[in-house]
């Protein structure tokens, strides 16, 4: 079990997968709660939301067709923590929830997230591996761990995960 529970349910068009819960979201409950993980304003700022939503609101992107969920459900300090037994598991409900809830895309927020499922390293943006008919997108690590990538480069990759889900 996962101290962030994941936000999903049917009509998602596309669903982001982090790589784990952090502490500032297992103490919060919700995807992505450290108050400097760019996710929240990434997903306002590229007109998936209509407006700059808080993690406590996390299950109101639904109506939007949004879904949330994690590669690996263990709380960490960071992401280095993990191990490949983290991801045990991981594919398999990935390829459920492409198959039961039919996404157009599942979109992995961070190279890491992707490399823990599939045990291969991606470059950014939409991939060759497709679970189903989901097509499988990776996107910059929004977390402040990750802040060698610079906003605009975060910001341009969004958009262009934005643009494929229109």
């Amino acid at each position: 079990m996962s101290a962030v529970p994941d936000v999903l349910a049917p009509g998602v068009r596309v669903v982001f997968c982090g790589i784990n819960p952090g502490r500032a979201s297992a103490a919060a409950g919700a995807h992505f709660a450290n108050p400097r993980n760019d996710f929240w304003r990434l997903l306002h700022a590229t007109g998936f939301t209509p407006r700059l939503y808080e993690p406590r609101e996390q299950h109101e992107l639904l109506a939007l067709g949004i879904g949330l969920t994690n590669a690996a459900f263990r709380t960490t300090r960071g992401s280095s923590d993990l191990r490949a037994a983290d991801f045990a598991g991981a594919r398999e409900r990935l390829a459920a929830i492409a198959e039961e809830l039919a996404p157009d895309v599942i979109a992995f927020v961070g190279k890491a997230a992707y490399q823990g499922v599939f045990r291969e390293r991606p470059q950014h943006g939409l991939q060759r591996r497709q679970l189903g008919a989901t097509e499988l997108f990776v996107l910059p690590s929004t977390s402040p761990a990750n802040a060698a990538v610079p906003w605009e480069e975060r910001l341009r990759w969004f958009s262009v995960l934005h643009d494929l889900t229109q």
